[in-house]
């Protein structure tokens, strides 16, 4: 009668001849592998290498074994490897570490992933090390040039929005003082700086979207995924596009959801998206229309967007999301890139959602996205008083003021001199150097200091540290004023210290309003009546 076979995984002690064999075939197998093979007694006494570690260390196996393998590791990283490998000896678990090896055909060191594991007896005492160690020296050199690589398209990303952006602060920023001049302009020239405006705010959305998708194609999109109140968004994004139905007459309807809703997405982002699809219903919709917003709720909730516009044809809708694919509206009226709906979906899939659309000729299309539901956050009690406007407060204003500006260019010196002519509170320094702007700070200590980041000697955060490490002026606001405005620009300039960070082109109000909060800031330092 055959006995009963044993359950292969089953663990069991061998005999030493049954061992000696084994061990044996093992040499001739590791012999053939395109790797370092090793072995070790339990105690991790090395007692054999294959053929392949004799040859690339040069050392014969007697140098090699015991703890002589050390003589070819990069003295930087063998302290490091020994107490590890220690530390897998007494804990009798898996072995793994990265080093830099010796080569003796050009005495060159590259990079190894070393691996060891255990091999027990039915006890759970250790019987031999088996490990190998692979040349991973070309993974790491693709590894560092496509850090390189993305540290270029970062660079480049940061400076191609530094570069665009400062001519067009000058424009719109002259173009919205002439709007709002004491003395009204003639209803032609209304006409001219209404169009200067829209044309300016319409070039600086297609850079954002450009250097938007190029960001997120990059893999440089920051996101920040929480539970958000869906009712909060669409509210929030409603009255953001409200204007622009209105000029079109378009009817917009949403949701009045029974209960709370949230989901999983980055806040900012997630109001982009709604954003896009609700401004695209009503640009390309019929005079008069609809857009009207739903919502299903589930494990995912799905957020539609549906027009009444002229619709698209099967072969239209197979082009969406597209990069610069207008679906045939490049010689409409409408204005656009031909890109918002590419990072949108973009967006969307980054936030683990998924979105799609439906349309049909002469009746509209419907967009929607879903997400991953939520739940609902834990509620602080927060409060918050109605926001007051900037040039409201002015006339509170009694005793004057001193704003340090730093700045190298011209036209944004002259710009920011005219924005201040309108405070009576307030008059200007100005400084087209940070090393002078550092000492008109140290001689003249004004309570506010704005600041550009790119100055032609050292930068605005250099100029900023310097500020800090002085007790003369370290309590002073710093504001940065830059076009700078990737988000990774602002979030360095806000951990470098920066009290504020705004971007060009300057938005009048927030320019007046960062002002204030700096005042106030330095009444509360100093402990006086501005």
């Amino acid at each position: 009668m055959r006995s009963p076979r044993k359950h292969p995984s089953a663990k069991f002690s061998p005999s030493k001849p049954d061992f000696v064999a084994g061990e044996r075939y093992f040499r001739q197998f590791a012999g053939a592998l395109p790797h370092i093979v090793w072995t070790a007694k339990p105690d991790g006494w090395v007692d054999y290498v294959n053929q392949r570690g004799v040859t690339y260390t040069g050392l014969a196996l007697d140098q090699i074994s015991g703890w002589g393998w050390g003589q070819g590791v990069h003295p930087d990283d063998l302290q490091a490897t020994i107490d590890r490998w220690k530390v897998a000896i007494n804990s009798g678990s898996e072995f793994e570490i990265e080093f830099r090896m010796k080569r003796a055909a050009d005495g060159a060191y590259r990079w190894f992933l070393c691996r060891a594991l255990p091999f027990k007896d039915v006890n759970g005492n250790i019987i031999k090390w088996f490990g190998t160690a692979t040349d991973v020296e070309d993974q790491k050199q693709a590894q560092a040039a496509a850090e390189r690589a993305n540290r270029a398209k970062s660079d480049f990303l940061s400076s191609m929005s530094h570069e665009l952006r400062s001519p067009l602060n000058a424009i719109l920023g002259f173009a919205q003082l002439m709007a709002s001049d004491s003395l009204p302009p003639t209803p032609s020239q209304q006409a001219s700086i209404d169009q200067i405006l829209k044309a300016g705010w319409h070039l600086l959305e297609l850079i954002n979207e450009v250097l938007d998708l190029a960001k997120i194609e990059a893999g440089q999109a920051s996101l920040s995924p929480e539970p958000v109140s869906l009712s909060d968004a669409l509210r929030e994004c409603h009255c953001m596009i409200e204007q622009q139905a209105l000029k079109r007459g378009i009817r917009m309807r949403f949701p009045l959801l029974d209960s709370p809703c949230f989901v999983r997405a980055d806040r900012t982002r997630l109001k982009q998206i709604l954003v896009n699809l609700l401004s695209n219903a009503i640009k390309y919709n019929r005079d008069q229309g609809t857009v009207e917003v739903s919502v299903t709720t589930g494990e995912r909730v799905r957020i539609s967007v549906r027009d009444t516009g002229a619709g698209l044809a099967p072969e239209r809708l197979a082009q969406l999301f597209q990069p610069f694919n207008r679906l045939g509206q490049e010689a409409g009226p409408e204005e656009g890139s031909g890109i918002g709906l590419v990072v949108t979906k973009r967006l969307v899939e980054l936030m683990g959602g998924t979105i799609g659309a439906e349309s049909t000729v002469g009746a509209g299309s419907v967009f929607w996205v879903e997400l991953g539901a939520a739940s609902a956050p834990e509620m602080t009690d927060e409060s918050a008083g109605p926001g007051v406007s900037a040039y409201a407060q002015l006339e509170n204003r009694s005793s004057p003021h001193t704003l340090l500006y730093v700045e190298d260019n011209p036209a944004n010196l002259k710009l920011v001199e005219q924005l201040i002519a309108r405070r009576t509170d307030m008059h200007l320094l100005t400084a087209g150097t940070g090393a002078l702007g550092v000492e008109l700070a140290r001689t003249s200590l004004p309570e506010v200091i704005m600041m550009d980041i790119h100055l032609p000697d050292i930068n605005g955060v250099e100029a900023l540290r310097m500020l800090q490490e002085d007790r003369r002026t370290a309590h002073i606001p710093v504001i940065a004023l830059s076009a700078n405005a990737m988000p990774r620009d602002i979030e360095k300039g806000i951990k470098a210290g920066f009290f504020l960070y705004l971007t060009k082109p300057i938005k009048l109000n927030e320019f007046m309003e960062a002002l204030n909060t700096a005042l106030e800031r330095t009444k509360h330092e100093t402990g006086q009546e501005q």
